[in-house]
């Protein structure tokens, strides 16, 4: 054990500045038996630090590591476990309890003792030992400042005591004057021990010499003392003096701080005078401006204003404690209320007078404008002629400014008066949205008659009165038909023909007319709803707090507003926030909004389903525009619900369109041309690239474009298929090619699919129509060439099959002379005038045909010359007619017809 407490020393301790003090050799209790040390150790340098730290050997035995170390004074409890028995196992109470078995008892005492020892001498925190015999513990002796504890290891218990310098400096000349002092030291020893007594003699002679002086000192001692005495007396003496002394300015201080107590006392009280006085005073300009200030004049105005603000202030003063109990501040208080009172229903009457003399001024200037509409017998479209040259609204403007002067007496009344506040903003609404109904419905009315155009238009499309409303039922859908050739127009029902009008009934200056009205409508709403808008914002004060009382939930019924409910006055409903309540005005005051734009859509819609397209692409705008001002303003959601209405009437019209081309039907006895829809898709393309150029809604139309055009592919087909007249190929060929121009003129990105689709349509029927169509028009000399093929294919060598009996060169000059070239020409008359009937005159695609025709002519015909030259090298066979009288006769039956 010695040379491994020498190992871990030298290898573990020493390097990190400590000292091993004890050592035991333990394993884990219940477990295998790893063997490793526990080590008590103590650092070399101050303050000094005791450790017990937990050695173990390396996994190779070669050498020890260092596991893991607890500072003792972390150690709470050593368990012995049994004080009587001699017991290997013992418990460390750290901050979790470790549990050994020591290799032999005694290892385990002498560890359990150099512990006690240290914590006897180094911590303040006693460790409790359990279970531990007497006999281990000793008791410590206390030695100057610290303890020394004996027993157990030498090297434990040995108390070192540093020298200082001047303790090493005397050693070393004291023995330096000894010349025994190293070889001998018993000699030295006995030097010492005689020097010592030597000088005990010396120190008793000194103090028997001393004894006179001490007895001397002794007397002077006596006199001091007598000295003292009187000294005490003379300031006993003293101190009564100063106590009357003390007595009397105890007297003046408590007078003076009586005085000062007095002027503090005073001057607090001026202060507060001073304070109820500034801010409790009202002036006397003030009160009469509250009593008998003029609200009619600019000036009297100001003068209220000024007044209310002054007499809110008052009322609102924060009074320090107590000031409420004072009578006149009471009294003060119940003036200002008074007054407050007064002044609150005078400015509320004249604010409800002026409402309603703006009323009935606005009412008489509407009658004045619209008389002649409700006289029996006028023409109303000649009425509205003279007195209403121009679509507009009334402006408000001047209504408003005149009210805006009390914007400030308005928020001084709700804040002060609740109650009121809240009647006047329902009597404004009630004023507002009567006014505002009447004004709407005629302006309304006065845009319907404009689209409609004349008295009897607009009771055909049954308008009556101010109210603007559609009647009558829509008539139904006329079916397409195909007709003979002609102008298109004239071949079938437009796909315009919806509703009580025809598309022969419309045209560019309608729509343009149309759309003019409409953006009109929406030009003079808008300003008009942000203006009032404006105006409530200002006026009521609902723009300057985050939320304030007093508004309704989007249940509760318009017409009873934002505050229908019965509450006390002056006390505030709660509400979600001054916006909604902004909002819940607007839509009161112009509830009739929404419905007569409904109303105008729908007229616009029975006049020409296209005029969706305007209408979706202007709302679009407008609403874009709106929702960037305030996305929840009612302007915004007004205008977005009335959107939802155009959007589903543009996807009617599409899907009307769509209908109309399935239920489309041909004629059995005339050729089909170019089919209505076909056309009608090129009308409605070039209309909506017209108008919705730079649109916000573009990707509505791009959706329509894509139901359209696959509606259009799908029945052309359908139409081809069900043809008897015109072969298949000539309808899908010519209405492909229709609508590939149409889509490579308009350029629509959406489309580009589609448009390469219909170019390979158009390019595989013209081939197969000429195929068909040409057919063989030399056909016992294609028959004879294809024998020859055969005879090829077979496996006999070109130059050797005009030595076959039926394909030798007689034979072929026999064939060749059944097709000279005039029978040749008749032909190919012949099979242009079948084209031509086949072909209609719109499309013009006849010389387009004549010319591929004449390609695939001139193709069979150099196919047979090959032949020729490969089978019958040197014969001298060839055709009666060449390559150029093809050409020549296809050329002079083109200028012919």
């Amino acid at each position: 054990m010695t040379a491994i407490k020498h190992a871990l020393q030298r290898d573990i301790f020493t390097p990190n500045d400590e000292r091993l003090l004890s050592i035991v050799n333990v394993c884990k209790a219940g477990k295998k038996k790893k063997n490793c040390f526990l080590c008590a150790t103590v650092t070399t340098e101050r303050p000094v630090q005791v450790k017990m730290v937990k050695v173990k050997k390396s996994d190779k035995g070669d050498f020890y590591k260092r596991q893991i170390a607890w500072l003792l004074r972390d150690l709470a409890v050593v368990d012995a476990k049994d004080a009587i028995k001699e017991n290997p196992e013992f418990d460390l109470h750290f901050e979790k309890i470790y549990k050994w078995v020591a290799s032999s008892t005694a290892e385990k005492n002498a560890f359990i003792s150099c512990i006690w020892k240290l914590n006897q001498r180094y911590l303040r925190k006693k460790i409790d030992f359990v279970n531990v015999s007497s006999q281990l513990l000793e008791e410590s002796v206390p030695s100057g400042e610290n303890q020394s504890v004996t027993g157990g290891d030498e090297e434990v218990v040995d108390v070192y005591q540093e020298l200082n310098a001047r303790e090493e400096q005397d050693i070393e000349i004291m023995m330096e004057g000894c010349e025994c002092a190293i070889s001998n030291a018993e000699a030295f020893a006995e030097r010492l021990s005689r020097e010592l007594q030597v000088l005990d003699g010396a120190n008793i002679q000194s103090i028997m010499a001393s004894e006179k002086q001490v007895n001397i000192l002794m007397k002077l001692l006596d006199e001091a003392l007598k000295e003292v005495d009187q000294i005490e007396l003379k300031l006993s003496s003293y101190e009564e003096m100063l106590q009357s002394v003390k007595e009397q300015m105890d007297q003046i201080s408590e007078s003076n701080h009586l005085i000062h107590l007095s002027n503090t006392n005073n001057v607090k009280l001026l202060s507060e005078i001073e304070f109820l006085v500034n801010h409790m005073d009202l002036a006397k300009g003030h009160i009469k401006a509250l009593q008998e200030g003029d609200l009619a004049s600019s000036r009297g105005i100001e003068a209220c204003t000024n007044a209310a603000d002054a007499l809110l202030q008052c009322m609102n003063v924060a009074l320090r404690p107590g000031h409420d109990m004072l009578l006149a501040v009471k009294q003060q208080q119940q003036r200002f209320s008074d007054l407050r009172e007064q002044f609150a229903r005078r400015l509320a009457s004249h604010l409800n007078n002026v409402f309603v003399q703006q009323f009935t001024q606005a009412l008489l200037q509407l009658y004045n404008r619209s008389y002649f509409l409700s006289v029996p017998g006028h023409d109303q479209s000649s009425t509205l002629a003279q007195h209403s040259v121009e679509l507009a609204l009334p402006n408000h403007h001047p209504f408003h400014r005149d009210l805006l002067r009390y914007a400030k007496l308005m928020e001084w009344l709700k804040s002060t008066d609740y109650g009121k506040y809240e009647g006047l903003t329902k009597n404004y609404m009630d004023y507002l949205s009567r006014l505002y109904e009447r004004e709407i419905k005629d302006f309304f009315e006065v845009a319907k008659i404009k689209m409609t155009g004349t008295t009897k238009e607009s009771k055909k499309f049954g308008l009556h009165g101010s109210s603007g409303k559609l009647t009558g039922s829509t008539s139904s859908l006329n079916k397409l038909s195909v007709q003979s050739s002609g102008n298109r127009r004239s071949q079938s029902s437009s796909l315009l023909d919806m509703g009580n009008m025809s598309a022969s009934d419309l045209d560019v200056a309608d729509r343009t007319k149309f759309d003019k009205i409409f953006e009109q409508v929406l030009s003079e709403l808008e300003p008009l709803c942000l203006a009032e808008q404006d105006f409530i914002s200002k006026f009521f004060k609902l723009q300057q707090h985050q939320s304030m009382p007093g508004t309704m939930t989007e249940a509760e019924d318009l017409d009873g507003g934002p505050f229908s409910r019965q509450h006390n006055a002056g006390v505030p409903l709660p509400v979600s926030s001054e916006k909604d309540m902004i909002r819940q005005m607007m839509i009161k005051i112009f509830r009739c909004i929404e419905p007569e734009l409904n109303n105008l859509i729908a007229l616009g819609d029975k006049i020409d389903s296209f005029n969706s397209l305007y209408m979706l692409v202007k709302m679009s705008h407008h609403v874009w525009t709106a929702q960037n001002v305030d996305p929840a303003s009612f302007l915004s959601t007004t205008l977005g619900n009335v959107l939802v209405t155009v959007k589903r009437n543009f996807d009617k019209c599409i899907s009307n369109q769509i209908r109309q081309m399935e239920e489309v039907k041909i004629s059995k006895k005339s050729k089909v041309g170019i089919l209505p829809f076909v056309a009608e898709f090129e009308e409605f393309a070039g209309l909506a690239e017209s108008i919705f150029k730079n649109a916000e809604r573009r990707g509505d139309l791009d959706k329509a474009y894509t139901k359209l055009i696959r509606g259009v592919f799908v029945n052309v087909e359908k139409v081809a298929n069900e043809s008897q007249k015109t072969p298949r190929d000539v309808v899908m060929m010519e209405n492909f090619h229709h609508i590939f121009a149409t889509l490579s003129r308009l350029k629509i990105s959406c489309l580009e699919a589609e448009k390469k689709e219909a170019k390979q349509k158009y390019t595989d029927h013209l081939q197969s129509y000429v195929i068909y169509s040409l057919g063989q028009p030399l056909e016992k000399l294609n028959h004879f060439f294809e024998g020859v093929e055969a005879r090829v294919a077979q496996g006999i060598r070109e130059e050797e099959v005009s030595y076959q009996l039926a394909f030798n060169k007689q034979e072929l000059r026999k064939v060749i002379k059944e097709y000279p070239g005039k029978e040749v020409k008749k032909g190919l008359d012949n099979l242009y005038k079948k084209v031509d009937k086949h072909l209609c005159e719109e499309e013009n695609l006849l010389q387009v045909v004549w010319h591929s025709m004449q390609d695939e002519f001139i193709r069979q015909y150099k196919h047979f010359e090959g032949l020729i030259a490969r089978c019958y090298p040197g014969s001298g066979v060839t055709m009666e007619f060449t390559i150029q009288d093809i050409l020549d006769y296809c050329s002079s039956i083109a200028q012919s017809h």
